[in-house]
C-alpha cells in the first residue's frame, strides 16, 4: 500500500510541475508590452472584436516561441535598423543580430499562420 500512495504522490508532482511549466511559456511578457503589440496589431488589421482576439492570439503565439529577451531583442535591432546614421550600423551589419531578427520574423510568420487564417 506504501509503494501505490508512492506513486500517486510522485505522479501528481509531475503532474503539477508539467503543469506549472507550461503555465511559464509566455508568462515573462509584460503586460504592457503586449497590449502594445496588440495595440499596434489592431491598428494594422481594424478595431473590431475579431481584431481584438486575433492579435491577443499574434502575441500568445509569438510568446510561445521566443522568450521575451529575445523578443525584446529583435524589437530594438528593428527600431534601431530605421535611425540613419553610422550609429544604428552595427545593427545592420551584424550577423548575430540578424539573426534574432529572423527568429522573430518566424515566430510572427508561424503566428500569422495560426491566428489569421
Amino acid at each position: 500500500m506504501t509503494l501505490k500512495v508512492s506513486l500517486i504522490a510522485a505522479a501528481l508532482f509531475c503532474a503539477v510541475g508539467a503543469g506549472a511549466a507550461q503555465a511559464a511559456v509566455g508568462e515573462d511578457y509584460p503586460t504592457a508590452e503586449k497590449a502594445d503589440y496588440i495595440f499596434g496589431c489592431m491598428a494594422a488589421n481594424g478595431q473590431t472584436r475579431e481584431s481584438l482576439d486575433r492579435c491577443s492570439c499574434s502575441i500568445d503565439t509569438i510568446a510561445t516561441i521566443l522568450p521575451f529577451s529575445e523578443y525584446e531583442q529583435a524589437e530594438t535591432v528593428l527600431r534601431m535598423n530605421k535611425v540613419a546614421g553610422q550609429s544604428s550600423e552595427v545593427f545592420r551589419s551584424t550577423g548575430q543580430l540578424r539573426d534574432v531578427v529572423s527568429t522573430m520574423r518566424r515566430a510572427q510568420a508561424e503566428a500569422e499562420v495560426k491566428c489569421f487564417p
